[in-house]
């Protein structure tokens, strides 16, 4: 954004109305009109801090830490860099190691942190593209099961995607308005996300057209389906659950006053967690009820607003659904699950998987582990990963299997090089620079993170990286 950017005077009116007394609206207008800094969340289920802040070091890029998110970093590269390669296309992101993600969207996520524990059933309702999805299931360490949902059909394709990349197999997704948690998966969750559909009055600052159609009514609008998302959230929560709600805006009337109207509705079963000691720093953005309500001059950062809540005991369940229809999986067979594990075994040196094998078809799954007791509520548009395809000879391995476990193999893995890398996503095969005596499937790595599946070929490995994810566009290299 630049001093150009259009800022409606009504929307600055109404500003005045709720800044803080200690913030002042020139401040405001003047951080809304500067640049957003990059900034970044390391994946820790494919790297580890210290391994990104070498790769930092050795590409010549400045890491800041994020005060609230010890995996988030904002990050500077060389202008150079920045004119010639996106960093969506720098082998770092295309290995799933780091999530490209604005620091104030890493809040609600670790609001939510400190109340996760194994074995929990969690819930991001309204999750798409994933940023938030991947770093609550990065928390939970592949323990667990997370059911990310997603009301647009475009977008859940690009949060399956995203969920490949940063090899998670312990989510499953569903396609529908959140509204209808409360009804069908009544007290289901430990914990729930609400990460809610908002006016977006503080993007501002990477998104030009933010407050283009920006209007009171429109706040109002808006703030009528955050009660009904925040109250169905309620219901599917737990007795003793924790639920954080979060908005990218910053007017009361879809902050404050939705987190007023929860606890209206179910007074002594709801409490506030207040969230000042979340961070060092975290008072300078707590309100008088114990939210974060974040404006971008304060951390340099988007406007965001976040507030954590305790179900304290049930509640009488209001509207009960039961799904209609037969679930589509069945357990596996036992031949079929046989196979596999010798499968595993002899080409990766791979004895268990965390999880429960299922099959649809001639397809193999692997669920969550704890998935059972959800199983039935509502349907699935995904579970856990696709881990292969059976045939006459046994049993094929797919792309997802090699990016969720590849890091378990203990043989046949291959490193690839920044040129191997770059031929491989442009949906080459890989030289070999001797021959090689390997013979079957190998997992292919890179920046330490497995990305996939070849196979062996003497003087080369055939690719098998899935069309739809083959890239045309300049990678990994830009000297």
């Amino acid at each position: 954004m630049d001093k150009s950017t259009y800022i409606p005077t009504d929307f600055i009116d109404d500003i005045k109305t709720y800044l803080p007394s200690h913030l002042s609206i020139e401040d405001f207008i003047s951080t809304c009109q500067s640049p957003l800094r990059r900034s970044v969340r390391v994946n820790t289920l494919k790297m580890s801090i210290t391994a990104f802040l070498a790769y930092c070091q050795e590409h010549n890029w400045q890491a800041e830490s994020i005060p609230w998110c010890k995996e988030g970093f904002w990050i500077t590269r060389s202008a150079e860099e920045e004119a010639a390669l996106a960093i969506g296309n720098t082998d770092i992101h295309l290995s799933g190691c780091i999530y490209v993600q604005e620091a104030s969207s890493m809040l609600p996520p670790t609001a939510l942190k400190p109340t996760l524990t194994p074995d929990d059933i969690n819930l991001d309702m309204a999750s798409a593209p994933g940023s938030k999805t991947s770093q609550i299931a990065a928390y939970m360490s592949g323990n667990g099961v997370l059911v990310a949902n997603e009301l647009s059909s475009s977008r859940l394709k690009a949060l399956a995607a995203n969920m490949k990349r940063m090899g998670i197999h312990n989510v499953a997704l569903s396609h529908f308005d959140g509204s209808i948690f409360g009804d069908y998966m009544f007290e289901c969750f430990d914990n729930i996300l609400l990460d809610a559909p908002c006016s977006g009055e503080g993007t501002v600052r990477k998104d030009p057209n933010a407050l283009k159609n920006w209007s009171i009514e429109s706040n109002i609008e808006i703030a009528a389906i955050q009660k009904q998302l925040i109250d169905s959230a309620f219901q599917a929560l737990k007795s003793g659950g924790t639920l954080v709600y979060s908005t990218c805006t910053l007017t009361p009337l879809e902050n404050q006053q939705v987190c007023q109207y929860l606890l209206d509705t179910y007074s002594d079963a709801v409490e506030v967690d207040n969230l000042a000691t979340l961070f060092s720093g975290a008072d300078k953005a707590t309100t008088s009820e114990g939210y974060l309500h974040v404006w971008p001059q304060l951390y340099d950062s988007e406007g965001f607003f976040i507030a954590r809540f305790k179900k304290v005991h049930s509640v009488e369940v209001k509207n009960p659904k039961q799904k209609k229809g037969v679930f589509p999986f069945d357990p596996i067979d036992k031949k079929v699950t046989k196979t596999l594990q010798l499968a595993l075994e002899k080409q990766f040196g791979i004895t268990t998987l965390p999880g429960k094998l299922m099959q649809r078809d001639k397809e193999v799954w692997l669920f969550p582990n704890g998935f059972d007791a959800i199983q039935d509520r509502i349907k699935y548009a995904r579970i856990g990963i696709l881990l292969g395809t059976t045939h006459k000879n046994g049993v094929r391995l797919e792309h997802e299997f090699a990016t969720a476990f590849g890091h378990l193999a203990q043989k046949n893995t291959l490193p690839l090089t920044r040129a191997q890398a770059k031929d491989y996503f442009n949906g080459k095969d890989i030289r070999l620079d001797e021959l090689t005596a390997h013979t079957g499937e190998v997992i292919l790595t890179l920046c330490g993170s497995a990305i996939g599946l070849g196979k062996w070929q003497k003087n080369k490995v055939k690719n098998s990286l899935p069309r739809d994810l083959i890239k045309d566009d300049l990678l990994i290299t830009w000297v």
